[in-house]
């Protein structure tokens, strides 16, 4: 019997450990889709990047940013600035598949947790950058590259049940 037993429990944390892993993936999708929706429909705000001084903001607010970049060293480039209202992972899409620094408040790099040039869900994203952040305001730098505007979408890594702002 207790061979039964812990065949039974061994069989349902197997069961248990699979769908985590699908809602997981599920999610990932769902933040896809939700992306791409945005940097399809918008709604589109133009947002001329810096190369020095104080950079415009961005949010995650349902909205495409279609960002201008500037000449610079090596090609085109330009920062904007995002403010973190929580700590959390960030996924911030791209038409194009151009280079990202993220810098934190104090101007250190933040590491990218996960770095891709499309989606299995659109193929309009060309970049695909999941970035944990802390509260507070940062730095993303966008370049060097050949390409004169980039458009962004942020959403959080994990949003469940949110409603569209358009």
């Amino acid at each position: 019997m207790n061979k039964k037993l812990l065949a039974a429990l061994l069989m349902s944390t197997a069961l248990l450990t699979s769908a985590c892993g699908d809602d997981e993936k599920d999610e990932a999708e769902n933040v896809d889709v939700e992306g791409c929706e945005h940097l399809q429909k918008g709604p589109g705000v133009a947002v001329t990047a810096t190369t020095s001084g104080t950079a415009p903001s961005v949010s995650n607010d349902h909205r495409r940013y279609d960002i201008s970049l500037a000449d610079g060293t090596g090609g085109r480039t330009g920062s904007v600035s995002f403010a973190a209202a929580e700590a959390t992972d960030y996924v911030f899409f791209t038409s194009a598949d151009v280079p990202l620094v993220v810098r934190n408040s104090s101007g250190a790099v933040v590491a990218i947790e996960e770095s891709t040039s499309s989606s299995a869900q659109c193929a309009d994203i060309k970049g695909r950058h999941v970035v944990p952040l802390t509260v507070g305001t940062h730095t993303l730098t966008f370049g060097p590259t050949s390409t004169a505007t980039v458009s962004l979408v942020i959403e959080e890594a994990s949003h469940e049940g949110h409603d569209h702002e358009e």
